[in-house]
């Protein structure tokens, strides 16, 4: 069941939300986009906007009380250019992790929400929408506190991180549709491979697999993603000796 972002936030509004101590959350919402700075929000990401964003736009631009909200994306620092081109961040939490809309030329009405983690260094599929996001991100506060959200935030990525699920090699990838058959011939043998085209909620990859320097690819806007291990380069021993 898909929700509608707009009806979301309404209830939110109006509903008695609670911790998991039972302190009372009060949201604080701030005032919604006007048209104009649609349109400039619009030009910043460099892609359409989805219908349901902007919806969302129209009832407020970010939210407090709960995880930090921010609509916009501008106040949330963070950059993801290697994993989505153009991703706008919509959400964080308090340790450094944020949520981001994958936004895609060909997607009008919804867009997926990713989750990204630096500790451990994963990415994982959230939400299928906004709205599904919204009514997970809400269900972490009324009893009995059980949410996707919760459950990608505190479980799945640690999953991700130490098992490496639906990773493909190279020569896997190679036999697969011609998709991914293109990405993968367009990389070589060292490259791992992961399908996120038809993903279930809390599924991704280590994009921090080999540490920082973690070679990433993504196949266009395509859900298919490669990791590889860093070039290693000559330390100064091997660099002298080169000399010789």
């Amino acid at each position: 069941m898909s929700h509608d972002p707009v009806d979301v936030l309404r209830r939110a509004r109006e509903a008695a939300l609670v911790d998991e101590e039972g302190h009372r959350i009060t949201l604080d919402f701030a005032e919604p986009l006007v048209p104009e700075e649609i349109e400039a929000l619009r030009a910043d990401v460099d892609v359409s906007l989805p219908r349901e964003l902007v919806a969302a736009l129209g009832e407020t631009r970010a939210i407090d009380g709960t995880e930090p909200i921010d609509f916009t994306g501008r106040t949330m620092d963070v950059e993801v250019g290697e994993i989505s081109p153009s991703s706008l961040p919509i959400a964080a939490d308090w340790v450094g992790n944020f949520w981001f809309l994958d936004l895609t030329p060909g997607e009008s009405e919804t867009a997926p929400v990713l989750y990204l983690c630096h500790d451990p260094p994963v990415v994982a599929y959230q939400s299928a929408s906004l709205g599904d996001f919204l009514h997970e991100l809400f269900r972490m506060y009324e009893p009995p506190h059980e949410s996707a959200v919760k459950g990608v935030h505190d479980h799945r990525v640690f999953d991700v991180w130490r098992t490496n699920p639906g990773a493909l090699d190279h020569a896997a990838a190679l036999a697969g549709d011609e998709e991914l058959r293109a990405f993968a011939a367009s990389l070589d043998e060292t490259f791992e491979f992961v399908d996120l085209r038809a993903p279930e909620v809390g599924t991704g990859f280590s994009w921090g697999r080999y540490g920082p320097r973690t070679e990433i690819r993504r196949h266009g806007y395509a859900r298919l993603f490669a990791h590889a291990r860093p070039e290693q380069k000559p330390g100064l021993l091997g660099r002298l000796l080169g000399r010789g």
